[in-house]
Parts: structure tokens; C-alpha cells; sequence
């Protein structure tokens, strides 16, 4: 197989060699590897692989190996590689993704050959940012989620994020907490149903984004959770990624401003005829269910983890107490 792939990089960028191979990391439980391969005779240094098998036995770090699990992984490739084949080119450098160069199926296995962002001008990846760093990622997934605004996500999960309800059944079951658990497919319909509905990266951690060298843009990987959704979901879940408790409460109204003015002005050089002003309002009260949406997967999942605080925890009793006044809840 390695022969087949080398083979295959040659062919798709026309160098003359490979001169190393470095391993990025392992793909979840398993199920593959991405690696920088370094080339002689092609116009960038190096390209990405993200070569796809499927694992003779699947080793989850949480222990969540179910069918469910599984199919949910699988698929989560599928999606990706159409992204890249069908959809990614539709991304400008406002909301930059590795540019796809070539996509190859042998057997059960998928080998993606992709730009390499370090080649591009984002060789940084972060485990902390600064407030401009934020506003770099805030500003990518406002032009993002402008790009694919009313579009529909054919070929991609129908609703993105790895956590949402419907994917996620054995988390509801495991959730201890009776008043989320009860607002757990309410709030999961009221994001579903939003009007405005555009593509959401559906894992904007930190993690994946690269940064500029001054840190003040940003480019995205990861593309295996991207489907339909509200914006809100990639802007609370990025946020959650990169700030403190206390920041996530103190920076909040800052995050939004500044991505509802990035997203405006990003609609309006697209010439869309959408109701700017009607997609901000809708959004804006979509926020504290989205974030409560993913606070609800964690309670399940993994309910010692480091995002799970008392901020997470008084929107959530927030959006419970307003769910209950509209009569949504008993």
C-alpha cells in the first residue's frame, strides 16, 4: 500500500521524489493517520495525507464502542471526502481550507492528498490565543457560515456537529441530570428548525484552526462533521475551545458583536439577499441553546471534563428556566 500511495502522490502533484515523511498524528480510535510528506520538484515544500483504513479492532479513549459509534465514524469520512470533492472550492481566502488535490479509493481505504497550511502561510497551531488570534477564528466561521448561507449540505451530515441528538443516543441515556435530559430534544429542535441555516464546520475546536504567523489569520481543517446548521453551533463550541471559564462569560458579548459584524459585511460583498438584520436576531437567541446543546453531549459523555464548569452550567439552567416559562417544558 505505501508504494500505491507514493505513487499516487507523484502522479497528483508531478514531483520527483519523496524526501521524508512525518506522522502529524493518528486519526480517533484508530481509524488512520495524517502525515506531512516532504517532496523534490514540486511548487511547495511538502502536502498532507490523510490516509483512511478502517481498524481491525476500533480502541475509543472514552470506551464508547458501539455500532453507533462506529457507523457514526464511518460515514463522518464519507462526508469528508465529498466535501473536499464537492464543496470546498466554494471557500475563499477569507475562510481558507486546504485545497483538495486529489482524492483516491482503494478498497475500503481513502487516501486524501491535500495543501499543506503550513505551505500556505498558517504554520501555527495554538493551545492558547490572545483575543486577536480569537477574533481570527471568529472571523473565519463568519465568512464560512456566509459562504453556505441557505445552501443545502447534499452529500454532508443533514445536521452538523458530532454531538447532535440524533447521533448521540447513548449519551441522553447516560445523562444524570432529569431537567436537561427533558430539554435535551427541545433545544435540539428549536437549532434544527432555525430559519437561517447555513453549513456549520461541526468541530471548530482550537485544535483546528492554523494561524498565521502574526496570528491574525486563520485557516480550518477537519472536515468530517460539516453538515446544516445554525452558525451559533461553531461559535459557541470555538469559544467553549478557547477561553477560561470566566472569559467565556467576560468576552461573550464581544465574540458576538464581532462575528455578527464580520457576518454582515461577509453576506453583503456575496451580494446575498438575505435579511442580515433577521439572521442576526435569530442567531443571537440561538446562542445559549447552542451552548447548552453541547453541554448536554458532555454531561453524558464525559462528565469530569475541563469544559464543564459553572458557566456552562448557569446558561444551561438559564435556557431550562426560559424553556419552562414558555411552557415548553413541564
Amino acid at each position: 500500500m505505501q508504494n500505491t500511495i507514493d505513487k499516487l502522490i507523484l502522479h497528483i502533484t508531478g514531483a520527483r521524489e519523496i524526501l521524508s515523511r512525518e506522522m502529524i498524528q493518528e486519526l480517533w480510535s484508530g481509524y488512520g493517520k495524517i502525515l506531512r510528506i516532504r517532496l523534490k520538484g514540486y511548487s511547495q515544500k511538502s502536502v498532507i495525507i490523510k490516509h483512511i483504513h478502517l481498524p481491525e479492532e476500533e480502541l475509543h479513549p472514552r470506551g464508547w464502542n458501539t455500532d453507533i459509534s462506529r457507523e457514526r465514524k464511518l460515514f463522518s469520512y464519507q462526508v469528508e471526502t465529498h466535501w473536499y470533492d464537492q464543496w470546498s472550492s466554494q471557500c475563499d481566502d477569507a475562510c481558507h481550507v486546504p485545497v483538495s488535490l486529489g482524492i483516491k479509493k482503494i478498497g475500503d481505504e481513502v487516501i486524501l492528498v491535500l495543501e499543506d497550511l503550513k505551505e500556505a502561510g498558517y504554520p501555527l497551531q495554538k493551545t492558547s490565543v490572545s483575543w486577536p488570534e480569537i477574533k481570527a477564528g471568529l472571523y473565519w466561521l463568519a465568512h464560512f457560515h456566509a459562504t453556505y448561507l441557505g445552501k443545502k449540505p447534499q452529500g454532508l451530515w443533514d445536521t452538523g456537529t458530532y454531538w447532535h441528538l440524533e447521533t448521540r443516543p447513548d449519551e441522553l441515556t447516560a445523562l444524570k441530570d432529569p431537567d436537561l435530559k427533558a430539554a435535551a430534544p427541545i433545544i435540539d429542535e428549536k437549532l434544527r428548525n432555525a430559519k437561517y441555516q447555513t453549513f456549520v464546520h461541526g468541530d471548530a475546536k482550537l485544535a483546528n484552526f492554523c494561524f498565521s504567523t502574526d496570528g491574525e489569520k486563520a485557516a480550518a481543517v477537519d472536515f468530517q462533521y460539516i453538515g446544516g446548521g445554525c452558525g451559533m453551533k461553531d461559535v459557541a463550541y470555538f469559544a467553549g475551545s478557547c477561553l477560561t471559564e470566566d472569559s467565556c462569560e467576560e468576552l461573550e458579548d464581544e465574540i458576538l458583536d464581532y462575528y455578527f459584524s464580520v457576518l454582515k459585511s461577509a453576506i453583503e460583498s456575496k451580494k446575498n439577499d438575505i435579511d442580515i438584520q433577521a439572521v442576526e436576531i435569530e442567531w443571537r437567541n440561538l446562542y445559549h441553546l447552542a451552548w447548552t446543546d453541547f453541554f448536554r453531549f458532555l454531561q453524558g459523555w464525559s462528565p469530569g471534563h475541563w469544559k464543564i464548569h459553572s458557566y456552562s452550567e448557569r446558561i444551561s439552567l438559564q435556557v431550562i428556566k426560559s424553556l419552562r416559562e414558555s411552557g415548553k417544558l413541564p
